[in-house]
């Protein structure tokens, strides 16, 4: 049976000496594997719609039973060509498509969570602010796998008290009497907490210039891989290599 998806390319695998193994997220089915003979050839037909990042039209043969489908031809409707031309967006691109991957299940449609990867690409593509994108995905990412905390009043008491800080092991923000429970707690500006409350109801298509400042990006990233590590455990060789990328030096920089 032949069937048609919308996707975007996630992971892409060698296959033997001349086809891939193509993860796609899809509208309709959310994350799939299909089978790319031939896509390793210079003068495939499949070798470009296969590539990582490209979001296209996949028509796919499928068979009896749970097997892999047969990429039979492909549409590319966007390579985000700009996107894998930069270094620094591909890696964000990379950490942003493994985590996806990770945490989500085969054959599970989620028309959001496509929607969402489709526009921070597009994003990525037209050379929007990548840190940010990312915290927002990150965000979006840990109400998926179940994980939200809680950042309207204190998680503990309830109660709306400033200065507030974050506590992931109580899921949320603690007022001034309830921090001492929690030695670990983190401490940050208002901006932070109200950002992340802000990133978890945020709509892409809305996205305008965002200034950010630095000690505020870094508090951010702090809180969102704290929540992460302790409860989703997920060891990512891309943001090992994007940690790595952003530790570089500007290009012209002293």
């Amino acid at each position: 049976m032949l069937v048609k998806w919308e996707g975007i390319v996630i992971r892409s695998v060698d296959y033997g000496e001349s086809s891939k193994v193509v993860t796609l997220f899809t509208r309709e089915r959310g994350k799939v594997a299909i089978m790319a003979r031939g896509a390793k050839k210079a003068k495939s037909r499949l070798s470009a719609v296969s590539q990582l990042f490209t979001h296209g039209y996949y028509l796919c043969k499928t068979g009896p039973g749970s097997g892999m489908a047969d990429l039979s031809q492909g549409e590319i409707v966007d390579s985000f060509r700009d996107l894998r031309q930069d270094l620094m967006s591909t890696a964000y691109a990379a950490y942003i498509a493994e985590l996806l991957d990770r945490l989500t299940e085969d054959g599970e449609g989620n028309p959001f969570l496509f929607q969402l990867l489709h526009q921070l690409f597009r994003h990525l593509d037209e050379g929007r602010d990548p840190e940010i994108l990312c915290r927002i995905f990150e965000t979006k990412m840990l109400q998926v796998a179940g994980i939200t905390p809680r950042l309207t009043a204190c998680a503990n008491c309830g109660e709306q008290r400033e200065p507030y800080v974050i506590s992931v092991s109580q899921g949320g923000l603690l007022c001034p009497a309830c921090a001492a429970g929690d030695a670990y707690a983190i401490a940050v500006t208002p901006s932070v907490w109200k950002l992340l409350r802000l990133f978890q109801v945020f709509d892409l298509e809305r996205l305008g210039d965002i200034e950010v400042k630095p000690t505020t990006r870094s508090q951010l990233k702090h809180v969102l891989r704290s929540f992460m590590d302790e409860h989703l455990d997920l060891r990512l060789k891309s943001r090992a290599f994007l940690d790595q990328m952003e530790r570089m030096p500007l290009a012209g920089s002293d």
